[in-house]
């Protein structure tokens, strides 16, 4: 998506979405596999419903990786007809190259997408016309993680030791934010890029320990394969709170289509609602969607994953101010970020339903009926 000022920095940052595209894949997504799951018009998911194939009217939604349990209330919404009855016919698809989200929903090619706080500040840096309509987590997902047995329980105990990070400037700055919260500096490590091959570099003993790993993916799968690992908290060591994954639209959808926003809003809360309180169902609907996911590791994220969906938000989706404000200073700070951005420009709460939304009462915008539970 090219980042302006943060050109550098936002190609690191596209890096690791399409390394999470490329790289992270369970073994049966790799090779000739992954073709059956990444087609279609805009290499469809296998199960999604092409937009237009259903009646109503045409919206497309972006992934940043392939189906799993961040996005299982779509999945499960659009099983449903959650999305039907709000009048779309949604097309969720992961891209062949997932780091175009931004750029497609921006340029108005489809109609939403799937990102993070980090690229949506950096790509409004670019002058990408991008808004986050939706937080989808409420918290950072990214870990430092290491063997349970190197005894890493804080920063300070990765003083002296072979830190990996997969060359992306805003995790190096998370690792130094953390190390100087805990009274220790970046040059207290040795810091070495390995690229995306996390788990292998932990477990072969490459380094002690690994900045960027998911705590609802790598470990899982490392503990799953016997590897018990210890893990640090970016947002417990002096990073701001921010939002992992959001929903963005083009500032001209948001301007010109404040209904269509609303409506899918709506649907995309039932569906996130019922995959919170029914995780098998929703867990059916993935599968359906991409047969050759692992539904178990699926399932141990999903578990993980349901509560930050609303914890310490009325509902789902909301966003505040403050959090978009304090971790954009943060970026700022770091020299990630222009100082002089419009921070207000990148978000918007106003689309969402009101959490106490009943049958028939407006959300979103007047004239916009709330969507109806999804069984």
């Amino acid at each position: 998506m090219g980042v302006g000022r943060a050109a550098g920095r936002g190609s690191g940052t596209e890096r690791r979405i399409a390394s999470r595209a490329r790289v992270r894949l369970p073994l049966a997504l790799t090779g000739a596999a992954l073709g059956g799951v990444l087609r279609g018009r805009h290499g469809s998911v296998v199960g999604a419903v092409p937009a237009g194939a259903q009646g109503g009217e045409a919206v497309s939604v972006g992934l940043d990786w392939y189906p799993n349990a961040n996005h299982a209330g779509l999945f499960l919404a659009q099983a449903r007809g959650g999305f039907a009855a709000a009048g779309f016919a949604v097309d969720l698809f992961t891209p062949p190259d997932p780091t175009t989200v931004l750029a497609t929903v921006g340029a108005g090619r489809d109609t939403f997408g799937i990102s993070y706080q980090t690229d949506v500040l950096l790509a409004r840096a670019a002058g990408v016309p991008v808004v986050s309509v939706a937080a989808l987590v409420q918290h950072p997902l990214q870990v430092v993680m290491s063997l349970a047995e190197r005894g890493i329980d804080r920063p300070a105990d990765l003083v002296g030791r072979i830190v990996g990070y997969p060359g992306i400037p805003s995790q190096e700055q998370f690792l130094a934010t953390m190390l100087e919260a805990d009274g220790a500096a970046l040059d207290d490590i040795e810091l070495v890029n390995v690229g995306f091959d996390l788990i292998p570099a932990v477990i072969s003993g490459r380094v002690d320990a690994v900045m960027g790993a998911y705590v609802t993916h790598e470990t899982i799968l490392a503990e799953r394969e016997g590897y018990p690992v210890a893990t640090l908290r970016v947002q417990d060591w002096g990073v701001p709170d921010y939002y992992e994954l959001v929903l963005v639209a083009s500032e001209a959808t948001v301007a010109d289509r404040p209904d269509l926003v609303a409506a899918f809003l709506g649907a995309a809360r039932l569906g996130y609602g019922a995959a919170a309180a029914e995780q098998d169902a929703a867990l059916d609907a993935l599968v359906a969607a991409s047969p050759d996911l692992d539904r178990a590791v699926e399932a141990e994220g999903l578990v993980l994953l349901a509560p930050l969906w609303t914890d310490g938000v009325p509902a789902f989706g909301v966003q505040a101010a403050e959090r978009w404000d304090a971790y954009a200073a943060w970026m700022v700070g770091r020299g990630l970020l222009p100082a002089d951005l419009d921070i207000a420009a990148a978000w918007t709460g106003a689309l969402l339903p009101t959490p106490a939304a009943t049958p028939g009462t407006p959300v979103g915008t007047p004239g916009t009926p709330a969507a109806t539970p999804l069984t």
